[in-house]
């Protein structure tokens, strides 16, 4: 009989951990996730050297790697618990905040990555990841989605592109020098994340991306959601998600607060979710403007309106949620709506790329009502 497979994931937020959990749900029948957990204290034991979560013997290990900003910290946090709970082995291992913390990670992992049989990450782009997959001799490689950035990942490695994120710009002389510093790094991920040499790779994903040759896809449609969750009471009110895109430079602050007053008196909205990453004076000013309840989640947003109470109406910009939200409120009655970003929202600082990514992420959206973009003064 055939050991069962080594299988180490790596997470840096919430929506990455809740899509490990998904995929090893999906995972069941397939096979063991895990050998053995480890018998001396180290990287993937609890702080007495076992497991950190019961039965996590037979489960995944999984291994957040936090960012800095409290309310990403938060969730992670969160949703480690629900982890746990289910089972898994969960290791909580700094990797920023200092400059010698991601040496001492890198040191702390690299022997777990080189035993590893399977590794899952969730976001191809991020460097740290990229640095742990050098090392790295893992038989099959699984991509579960860090949002709609897994559209921009499929498509870079098709064209046999380097992996950047599709909101950068070319930045100055300085983040060029690091990008051809860093470019060996970054070819040996995208190397390791293309299938070839009897090396498989998976992509888990609620996102319309077509396979490329050699790659498995396997849908994600929230199945461990909707069974552990809801279904969710319905309130007579529109919710709001809110949108990071300007504070990564995407879209205008003076335009997407008319967008979102617009929104508001259009359709009866009442609460607005903020994304993670919304700065506070930012939903100070949308508050004071529009009387809306502003609601920070606690966990990803597929996880509170599946537990709800939610509104009948959900009104987004374009995010990964008008893809994933249709699926964990798969017969709910709740109707997902997707608001257009106007081209001329966008700052000048936004990518090229930025005004045709976002166009994109609209057209592909399943299952939802497409609103035109709201009218909005001139700035100035």
């Amino acid at each position: 009989m055939n050991p069962p497979a080594s299988t180490l994931a790596f997470v840096e937020s919430p929506v990455q951990l809740l899509n490990v959990l998904e995929w090893a749900h999906a995972h069941r029948g397939r096979g063991p996730l895990l050998t053995a957990v480890p018998a001396q204290p180290g990287p993937l034991a609890g702080r007495d050297g076992s497991p950190a979560g019961p039965g996590a013997s037979g489960r995944l290990r999984i291994v957040v790697l936090p960012p800095v900003d409290p309310m990403s910290r938060g969730q992670l946090r969160r949703i480690a618990g629900i982890a746990r709970d289910e089972g898994h082995a969960v290791h909580w291992q700094e990797a920023r905040g200092g400059s010698g913390a991601p040496f001492k990670a890198l040191a702390a992992l690299g022997g777990a990555v080189r035993r590893a049989e399977r590794i899952v990450v969730g976001d191809p782009f991020s460097r740290f990841v990229q640095l742990l997959l050098v090392p790295a001799r893992a038989a099959e490689l699984v991509v579960v989605d860090d949002g709609t950035a897994t559209m921009e990942f499929v498509a870079q490695l098709g064209r046999g592109e380097r992996l950047r994120r599709w909101h950068r710009s070319g930045g100055g002389a300085a983040a060029r020098v690091r990008e051809l510093v860093y470019a060996p790094v970054s070819g040996t991920a995208r190397r390791r994340l293309t299938p070839r040499g009897g090396r498989g790779v998976e992509l888990f994903t609620s996102m319309p991306v077509e396979p490329l040759p050699g790659t498995e896809l396997r849908v994600n449609d929230f199945a461990w959601t909707r069974s552990r969750f809801g279904p969710p009471r319905l309130t007579k009110g529109t919710d709001l998600v809110g949108t990071s895109l300007v504070e990564t430079g995407v879209v205008d602050p003076a335009r997407y607060l008319e967008a979102v007053c617009a929104l508001t008196r259009e359709h009866g909205v009442t609460r607005y979710f903020a994304h993670r990453r919304e700065a506070p004076e930012k939903l100070r000013a949308l508050s004071e403007a529009t009387g809306l309840e502003i609601v920070r989640p606690d966990l990803p947003l597929e996880l509170i309106a599946r537990r709800g109470p939610i509104g009948r109406t959900i009104v987004s910009f374009p995010s990964t949620v008008v893809h994933t939200l249709p699926y964990a409120l798969t017969g709910t009655g709740v109707t997902v709506a997707v608001c257009d970003i106007d081209p001329a929202w966008l700052t000048a600082a936004a990518s090229p790329r930025a005004r045709s990514f976002l166009a994109g992420v609209t057209d592909t959206a399943r299952d939802v009502r497409r609103l035109p973009a709201q009218a909005a003064p001139a700035a100035g």
